[in-house]
Formats: C-alpha cells, structure tokens, sequence
C-alpha cells in the first residue's frame, strides 16, 4: 500500500510552501546516494576507531553492525513505503506514535548526522593535509570550508547534485580497491604480530561505532518524497547498498588487520582531544604509507577525500530534508520549509545544515562526535522500528521479529558507546525537548 502523505495543517504550523518535492530519482540513483552515504567515513575512519575495543574480532563486529543495519533498514524502508515524504522517522513517529515521538527521533536525526557531517568534515581535512603534504595543525579552518563548498552544492537539489556524487561513487570504489590489492601485497607492519583479543563488551562497542557508518541508507528513506516508485525502490535500495557495503568492509577490515593488525589499525587514528585541530592522521593511507608504498597512499589519500566529500553531501541533503519536514509541522521556524522556484531544494534548511555541520566540525574532536553519533542514531532507529510495531499486519512486508531485533539491539548498544559520547548525547536530547516546549510555548499553540 502506498499512501502519499502531505502534511496535515492541522497538526503544525503555517506552511510557507505547500508544494512537494519533484520525483526523479531511480534505484540506480538511490542506489549511489545510499553508497556515497556509507563509504566514506566508515571505510576510511571508523574502522581505525572501533579496531581498538575490537581487537582482532573487528570483522565480527562489522558483521554484527550490517545485520543490525539490515533490520534496521528494513524497517525504515517499508515505513517510507508507506509514506513517501521528507522527514523519515520524524513523519513516522508523528502518525504512528505520538508527535513528541516524532519530534525527538527528528531532533536525534538532526543531532546524529549533524555529528557525522562534522566527523566527515575533520577527516576530509586530515587526508587532503596530507595529500597536499600540509601539516594538519595548519588547516584548522579547512573542515567548515569543506563544508561549505559542499553545502553550496547541496543547493543545486537532488538531481542536479546526482551527477557528482556518482563520480565521487566511483572515486571512492577505486581506491579501496586499491588499497585492498596493495595491503594483500605488502609486507606485514611489526604491528601486525602483536596480538589483541577482545572482550564482548569491546565488540559491542566496535559495532557501535560500525553501525553509524552502515546508516548512510537512512538517507534512502529521508528522500522518499523524491524517489520514483518508491514502494518498489527503497527497500531495493536499501538492500543492495548494505550488501555492497558488507563485503566492501569487511575486505578492508580483512586487508587493514593483516597489514597492520588491530594495534597498528588502531594507532592509526589519532586520539580523542589530540593536538591537531584538523583531526587524526588518515588511518588507510598513513598504512599504505608506513608499509613503503607513498604512491599508493597517495591515490587512497585521495580517494578518501573524494568519499567523505560526497558523504558531507549526502549528509547535508538528508539533514535538510528532516529540517524541511519540521518546519512543515510548526516544530522548527516555518521558513525552513521553504522551496526554491523549480521545487527542488529547500534552501534555508540546506544552509542551516550546513552552519550547524560547519561549527560542530571546528572541535576537531573526532573521537567524540563518532561516539555522539553512534548514541544519537541508535535512538533514532529504536523509534523508528517502534513505528514498524505500530504498523497493522497487513501493512508490513517483512516480518516483525526484524523490527524487535532492531529495537532491543539499539536500546543495549547505544549505552556501549563511551560514557561521555552517551552523556553528551542525552544532555542534547534534553535541550530539544526544552525546545520543542519553548517553541510552541512561544507561538501560543496548543503542544499536540
């Protein structure tokens, strides 16, 4: 069933701009939308970062993070099935649950991409420093200059910004399969023998940390009322891209532990709160580089930058996308949900998703915002497979054990992440419902 939901007027505030976002976009285009969300910092940081509780299991653990990816992907693509429009599970939430269900699974959407956007910003600094044989701790301001150029070319739409991230797809394939082709060749790191096991509460951890990455999807789902045919393309999108995700990974996993072995993987990202304000030293080309193949670190180097610059560009697509559908519903100012002259971009809410990205990126604290991230997410899809539970049973189309595996599993992972990241992630999560409360307090409408 495919229902095409507008927003109701009656449930938020004025709208400024009543119309829809234009349908265009195919499987093949959801397809390297959903690729160019995943592989980028994941692939070329995230790795580094969970190989430390990890250990030697860290295949293990990013097996774990697909298959509660799986589920969780699942569950978000028969709820945009369903409906059709921008704002995923903050749409969900308002008609399946209540609308402070929606708002807060919209508010940690907002907070998580927000600081993946941000992690994807410091990294690309770190590996165009060193392409660019600049040192790191002379490019502070490189991240939120990153980010603005990308934001100017979020600007242009959906469609229009489909064309670069393709190439920017297909950049980043070739150097990971490069730098799985050179870590295969190359001589062992003396890393490489040292042993590190771990225990399961370190695997937890590490998948975590994994999962944040394999939820590039989720941006599959948030472009919903822009897919065609989007009961048939979204789940096969979704699908598709964490089964090409998977054995991406866990190749780079593969090649990354036999080169280095977990202790040299891990060392390899510079710790949280390091010196350098443009964030760690790239984890996959310094290896390259240690292991006495400059050239070939060079092109991953490269490549790298080309990957977190698409993933920066789909993150501040999908982000702009849930700003759009709360300003719609009277939860944020209603000028975000304000379209440009052909109906293809919000401009307001993709300019304010880029600010927000680019202040978050000056901590240079890489560490930390991927554990914010990782909590803040985890939240999010406990409410959207929440929304599934909700569904009549002739309205799912896989089955409801998925969407419980989802649910328990994010609810015991996200408190694995560090204790600061949690924290931190609770303490933002209260300053929005504070907001939220203020906001329609201010505005003198009742709070549905």
């Amino acid at each position: 069933m495919t229902t095409d939901l507008r927003p109701d007027p009656s449930e938020g505030g004025s709208r400024p701009d009543e119309r829809l976002l234009r349908r265009g976009t195919g499987l093949a285009g959801a397809l390297t939308i959903g690729l160019g969300s995943i592989l980028g910092t994941g692939v070329f940081v995230s790795l580094a970062l969970a190989a430390q509780p990890a250990g030697e299991a860290l295949p293990l653990a990013i097996l774990f993070a697909a298959l509660l990816a799986g589920a969780n992907g699942l569950s978000a693509a028969q709820l945009a099935a369903l409906m059709p429009v921008s704002g995923g599970s903050y749409e969900y939430g308002r008609r399946l649950l209540s609308p402070m269900a929606g708002f807060t699974a919209g508010w940690l959407f907002l907070c998580a991409k927000t600081a993946s956007a941000a992690a994807a910003a410091i990294g690309l600094a770190a590996y165009l420093g060193t392409l660019l044989g600049v040192d790191p701790l002379a490019v502070r301001w490189w991240p939120p200059l990153a980010v603005g150029l990308i934001t100017a070319a979020a600007l242009a739409g959906l469609r229009r910004s489909q064309a670069l991230n393709s190439l920017l797809v297909g950049s980043t394939l070739l150097s990971l399969v490069l730098f799985v082709a050179g870590a295969a060749t190359l001589p062992a790191l003396p890393d490489a023998a040292i042993a590190s096991a771990a225990a399961p509460a370190g695997i937890a951890q590490a998948t975590a940390l994994v999962f944040v990455a394999f939820t590039g999807y989720g941006r599959i789902a948030t472009m919903g009322e822009e897919v065609l045919r989007p009961e048939r393309t979204i789940p096969r999108a979704v699908l598709l891209t964490l089964t090409v995700a998977l054995l991406l990974y866990l190749a780079v996993a593969w090649s990354a532990l036999r080169l280095a072995g977990p202790v040299g993987l891990a060392s390899s990202v510079a710790a949280a709160g390091a010196a350098s304000a443009a964030g760690p030293t790239p984890p996959l080309a310094r290896l390259l580089l240690e292991a006495g193949w400059p050239w070939g670190s060079w092109i991953v180097a490269l490549g790298a930058s080309l990957a977190l610059a698409g993933v920066l560009l789909n993150l501040i697509l999908g982000l702009s996308r849930v700003w759009l559908a709360m300003g719609r519903r009277g939860d944020m100012p209603t000028g975000l949900a304000a379209l440009d002259a052909a109906g293809t971009s919000p401009r307001t809410a993709v300019l304010l998703s880029g600010a927000l990205a680019a202040l978050l990126s000056l901590s240079g604290r890489l560490e930390l915002t991927w554990g914010f991230s990782a909590f803040t997410v985890l939240g999010y899809y406990a409410i959207t497979n929440l929304c599934v539970l909700r569904l009549e049973p002739q309205q799912r189309r896989f089955p409801v054990v998925l969407a419980w595996l989802g649910l328990i599993s994010c609810l015991l992972l996200a408190f694995q992440v560090p204790a600061e990241a949690w924290r931190s992630g609770l303490a933002v999560l209260g300053l929005g419902l504070l907001w939220r409360w203020g906001y329609h307090g201010f505005r003198r409408g009742p709070t549905p």
